[in-house]
């Protein structure tokens, strides 16, 4: 028996005036609205009255597209009609005025109304649309980091578009709260079938405003990408491409229960901090029951997945669309999955999938990041050639070893065709290349250095650099003789018992320097993190084995396959996509341990029940 690792605004001059509100009717926009002008610097100047457009009449050439048809004539016209026009590989540059509307009304099938901002070129002309339905609330101002690329502006908003930048480049922008949350009265559900629904309704509405030429694409981070695979899956006719920019998919595998645990620390800190400021403190008139969800209950209830988590998951082959899925290496813990899963999984025929590194914003709002998504959707909003669909369909940034040392390169596929899946043996405190020909074992105790029972992370274990005495074990390699790229899926296989009935494995990677220190690179929220992490309880190991690959295991996680004391059994764990290369002298380093290990926060969990006992890893034989 034997463990392998596989690898492979500034503003002047003048007051807003916002529009007059729509309701349940095509938007008007009257002469005495506000309109924002665009100057050299990027900045904003706020006009009260009329001013003259910028730029013409918009970009009519195209006409308004009907709705989809079941063979896709209409995505395929437009991909025929861009590849005809001249290439530009700049995208659309700035042009027209801007123009905002608040509080339109938004009607959804079951009669209820949601809140939308639409900001629109000052123009007769129609635009295609770029629109997000969450609950962060439209109208809250987001103050950036001040080494964002994007200016400060009083449109900000988190984890959104800058209409200050995409208007000018001739498209509408629609946000829009969703139900419960913001402006928008009802119950907030996240993630949920009733959600997806109505996203579908707010993307129909856009599509049919006269400003619009009927083709909508959704655009965001985080949440705003997460709803963007749900509703893709209900096939919106208006809805014509999207970019999730890092966002999970599988609620229950990349958010709620990674391998089976529950991924307490995020999922609590999240709805707690995060989400509940965005729901409370509002008149009862707007919030009848904005905040009965049970949320948190619910998550805990449904421990196992079922049918309450398959109306949180997209249907793939529904999601045939373009699409342009982007993650982030450092996002091992919530988004990162979903991101690869709906590349290689969407039936879309015109996809593409770029992974970059570093915090949660930044990649979205630099300048090359935007300049990736407006090429994407000048070709299949606009139909005008800027040659993204003839570049290779895969984009990585390459990471080399500490925060910023990255570089880009581009690939034909995913995962990498030219890969050369190597395994290493898990041997007595050392990762070999040779599996070991004597049999024999290690064992740790899942207790570690706290009582049983208390939480499974605190803050000091999952930052500090180094796994901490008596918390699992760590198999380390020789120096490495040359610089060695892993880049793409692992899974680490292992034969292992326990004293009781199941029992937790964390796995991470590490990349450790001559100096036995970790290299580090930059988490999502700008926290020191590893190379890779992956998560399995024991119990959960049953493998789906048709959406099984051998470089990704697919777990049902629809029972628990209990284990009998000292009997040892072969699991498969999934750990996370990564990107790195190891320099030469450096060591690669697995630990495997109880609980969460170094560079775990804020994607933390809650274990109890099985940080007790002693468990035993097998090697060799």
């Amino acid at each position: 028996m034997a463990g392998d690792v596989r690898a492979c605004c500034d503003t002047e001059g003048g007051r807003r005036q916002d529009l007059p509100v729509g309701r349940c009717s095509p938007v008007e926009f009257a002469d005495e609205g506000a309109i924002v002008q665009a100057n050299a610097r990027r900045h904003a100047l706020v006009l009260p009255g009329a001013v003259p457009a910028a730029g013409g009449e918009g970009n009519t050439r195209l006409g308004r597209f009907p709705a989809r048809s079941e063979n896709q004539d209409r995505i395929t016209a437009l991909h025929a009609l861009a590849k005809q026009s001249s290439t530009s590989d700049r995208g659309s540059q700035p042009r027209f005025d801007l123009v905002v509307a608040r509080d339109l009304e938004v009607p959804t099938r079951d009669g209820a109304r949601l809140r939308a901002d639409v900001f629109r070129p000052q123009s007769s002309g129609r635009f295609p649309v770029v629109i997000n339905l969450g609950c962060y609330q439209k109208d809250k101002l987001w103050v950036p980091p001040p080494d964002l690329e994007e200016r400060p502006n009083e449109y900000m908003n988190w984890e959104t578009v800058n209409p200050l930048w995409w208007v000018p480049r001739g498209y509408a922008c629609v946000r829009v709260d969703g139900r419960g949350s913001g402006k928008s009265p009802g119950r907030t559900d996240p993630w949920s079938p009733s959600e997806a629904r109505d996203f579908y309704d707010a993307i129909e509405w856009a599509g049919k405003q006269p400003w619009c030429n009927g083709r909508v694409g959704t655009l965001g981070i985080s949440y705003y990408a997460m709803t963007q695979w749900l509703v893709a899956g209900l096939k919106p006719p208006s809805l014509a491409a999207m970019i999730p920019w890092e966002g999970a998919a599988d609620m229950y595998r990349d958010f709620g229960y990674h391998g089976g645990i529950f991924s307490f620390g995020f999922a609590t800190g999240w709805w707690n901090n995060h989400m509940a400021h965005h729901l409370l403190g509002r008149p009862q008139s707007t919030a009848t029951d904005a905040f009965s969800t049970p949320w948190l209950w619910e998550y805990m209830r449904y421990n196992l997945d079922g049918e309450w988590w398959h109306g949180r998951r997209p249907i793939w082959e529904n999601i045939d669309i373009p699409l342009y899925s982007a993650g982030n290496w450092s996002g091992m813990g919530l988004h990162l999955r979903g991101n690869t899963e709906g590349y290689v999984r969407a039936a879309s025929k015109w996809k593409r999938l770029r992974i970059h590194a570093g915090t949660h914003y930044h990649p979205f709002y630099s300048e090359e990041g935007r300049r990736d998504q407006l090429r994407f959707f000048d070709h299949w909003l606009k139909g005008e050639n800027t040659g993204i669909m003839e570049e290779p369909p895969v984009k990585l940034l390459i990471r080399k070893g500490g925060a910023g040392n990255y570089e880009w390169r581009e690939e034909r596929e995913w995962p990498l065709a030219r890969t050369k899946w190597t395994k290493f043996y898990l041997e007595k405190e050392a990762l070999v290349l040779e599996a070991p020909k004597k049999a024999a074992s290690v064992e740790y105790s899942a207790s570690g250095m706290t009582k049983a029972g208390v939480a499974s992370a605190s803050w000091t274990s999952t930052v500090l650099a180094g796994a901490l005495p008596q918390l699992g074990v760590s198999f380390e390699s020789e120096p490495l003789k040359q610089d060695t790229e892993i880049t793409g899926p692992v899974v680490f296989v292992l034969w292992a018992a326990s004293a009781t009935e199941d029992m937790d494995v964390f796995a991470t990677i590490r990349n450790i320097d001559p100096d036995g220190k970790d290299v580090f690179e930059q988490g999502q929220q700008s926290q020191p993190v590893p190379v890779a992490k992956g998560w399995l309880r024991a119990s959960h190991r049953k493998k789906d084995d048709a959406l099984s690959r051998p470089w990704r295991p697919y777990h049902t996680h629809l029972e628990r396959e209990w284990l009998k004391p000292g009997e040892a059994v072969q699991m498969e764990v999934e750990i996370w996509p990564t990107s790195m290369t190891f320099k030469k002298g450096h060591r690669i380093r697995l630990d495997v341990q109880p609980r969460d290990g170094v560079g775990s926060v804020p994607y933390t969990h809650y274990s109890a029940d099985y940080n007790t006992g002693t468990n035993v890893l097998y090697t060799g034989g």
